[in-house]
């Protein structure tokens, strides 16, 4: 609702950090959700506001990225800012960077925990189930398995007899002997 009512090319969610100078910050015009521009690493305060890495555009946006390897972050968000063309909305709730492998590992872990206590029965449970688990009902496990803590198995995968896996994340389609 928010992307169409403003009407205009993209809409960026944004997450607000007690931290920015970790990361590159959005800048809004003054009392309103347009993007005025981004600064990447501020040395000083300039907003709290980051990227979050949510985008909702309209098809028009590919007339702006050239045929070539292109940052859309470098590139064509800074040009949709100078256009006006640009929201931000705010992402409310938990957000973390999961950019690296091991942020990712964490932030699923953190997932884990949350569904625990919120629909516990999404989480596998058992003899062969140690801590958070969560398996697509599509899988297949082998015998004398061990799985967990902090594992998620997607759909499809086949797990062979005897294989422990934690703190994983396996993607659809695996194959684990």
């Amino acid at each position: 609702a928010f992307h169409q009512a403003h009407g205009c090319e993209g809409t960026i969610m944004v997450t607000k950090v007690a931290e920015p100078s970790k990361y590159g910050v959005v800048v809004l015009k003054q009392g309103t959700t347009v993007i005025e521009r981004f600064v990447e690493k501020p040395a000083e305060f300039i907003s709290n506001r980051i990227n979050a890495g949510i985008y909702i555009f309209r098809p028009s946006i590919l007339s702006r990225i050239e045929l070539r390897p292109t940052s859309i972050e470098k590139e064509t968000f800074p040009a949709m800012a100078v256009d006006g063309q640009l929201h931000a909305m705010d992402l409310d709730g938990f957000w973390m960077d999961v950019g690296q492998p091991k942020d990712f590992l964490q932030g699923m872990s953190l997932y884990l925990v949350s569904l625990k206590r919120a629909e516990p029965v999404a989480l596998r449970s058992g003899p062969t189930f140690l801590g958070n688990v969560m398996v697509d009902e599509s899988v297949t496990i082998g015998q004398d398995c061990q799985l967990g803590p902090n594992v998620t198995i997607g759909k499809g995968s086949r797990i062979g007899d005897g294989v422990r896996i934690k703190n994983s994340v396996i993607l659809n389609n695996c194959v684990i002997r």
